[in-house]
């Protein structure tokens, strides 16, 4: 094994949560004498999701966005409803140009170090070390994007749900699609009685992002999927003559596992390994932000590296939202209409965001009151 590299900070994988917090070190002079290192398997090379989020006005992502949508559909077997998202606006991005560009930014720092190696272990001992296939490496604190393996035990007794999807990108022979609106979800086209719903991104008249979506415990075949969108493509959208120019495939834990509380003094969990991916929707992007800006402020202050990344009532309203998916999960369609149709667009963003007040969080719960969520509401209370 070659000698011991010393860095201040080791970030382990260069995803959405890793690369951000770099980023944002790099943007704060309290960190430009600090040597980092991003230790990932992976070149990044691949475009290999689609990243979509809501925010007000102008961003930072505004120069890698690919398209923004004002106005959202949803479709249920009941009601199609017509959203106004002012002041917000829906904006995707490809995951390799949000990998490019930060790449792009730190490439030429020379406190950054990229290292593609797969990490086996972390040594807390009487120096902390990340240890590789090839190397060792000597640091302060390592944030560590890895998913405990506590998580995958099926002895333990938390929800555990999966957000689990495919998509495909088509081209078409003519213009088809409403550049002006998203499709959020349509719930007419279910596999069984599951909370399963169809997504919908329009990237140019002729060209979109078709995606299946389920909140289940279970994962289904490939070919599951690929029926899904193919019966959509000709049954919803009418489509006949099409090209698939890009698949991607994807799988969210909607969970309530305490991820964390596997940080330790000097190793934080970030990303979804540190719970930052919303349990109740599977949201992460805009959410990574806040965790990043927390952590940094914690770093500057002197504080617990971890302090303040969560809002504790928030994840009492995900694990009642859990509950009702995990015990009755045909649910799913109704629970999303009774919350777009009885609640302003502005509100349930906020929600999302976790910046609402109580007389909001109060109506929203009214309007999702029914005996399935009264029960979730004490079984949660219990637990």
């Amino acid at each position: 094994m070659k000698q011991c590299v010393q860095y201040d900070y080791i970030i382990i994988g260069a995803g959405i949560a890793g690369f951000q917090l770099a980023l944002e070190f790099s943007k704060d002079s309290f960190f430009s004498s600090k040597r980092i290192a991003l230790i990932d398997k992976s070149h990044k090379t691949i475009n290999n999701k689609t990243l979509s989020f809501w925010e007000k006005g102008e961003g930072k992502w505004d120069s890698i966005v690919v398209k923004s949508w004002n106005e959202a559909s949803i479709y249920t077997r009941n009601k199609n409803l017509s959203l106004k998202l002012n002041p917000y606006n829906y904006k995707t991005i490809r995951a390799l140009d949000f990998y490019n560009k930060i790449k792009i930014e730190l490439l030429n720092l020379t406190n950054y170090t990229f290292i593609t190696e797969e990490v086996l272990s972390i040594e807390n001992k009487t120096k902390l070390k990340v240890k590789t296939k090839q190397n060792s490496y000597e640091t302060k604190h390592v944030f560590d994007s890895r998913i405990p393996k506590e998580y995958y035990l099926k002895s333990n007794n938390y929800i555990k749900i999966k957000q689990h999807f495919k998509g495909w990108v088509i081209k078409t022979d003519s213009h088809i699609f409403d550049t002006n609106k998203f499709t959020m979800m349509d719930y007419r086209m279910k596999d069984g009685e599951q909370t399963t719903f169809t997504y919908v991104l329009p990237f140019s008249k002729n060209k979109a992002l078709i995606e299946f979506t389920y909140f289940t415990k279970n994962l289904v075949e490939q070919n599951t999927y690929d029926q899904f969108i193919e019966n959509y493509i000709s049954d919803h959208l009418k489509i006949k003559n099409y090209e698939i120019i890009e698949t991607e495939t994807g799988i969210i834990p909607m969970t309530n596992f305490p991820f964390e509380k596997y940080s330790e003094k000097n190793i934080t969990k970030i990303g979804t390994a540190g719970g930052w991916v919303k349990g109740s929707t599977g949201y992460s992007f805009k959410h990574t932000e806040k965790k990043v800006a927390s952590i940094i402020f914690n770093i500057k202050n002197g504080l617990d590296y971890s302090k303040f990344l969560f809002i504790k009532k928030y994840k009492f309203y995900d694990k009642i939202f859990l509950k009702v998916l995990n015990d009755e999960n045909g649910k799913g369609e109704w629970i999303f209409e009774q919350l777009y149709s009885k609640n302003s667009i502005r509100t349930i963003l906020k929600f999302l965001d976790e910046e609402t007040s109580v007389l909001e969080e109060l109506k929203i719960m009214k309007s999702l009151f029914s005996f399935a969520f009264i029960k979730a509401f004490f079984k949660t209370l219990k637990s």
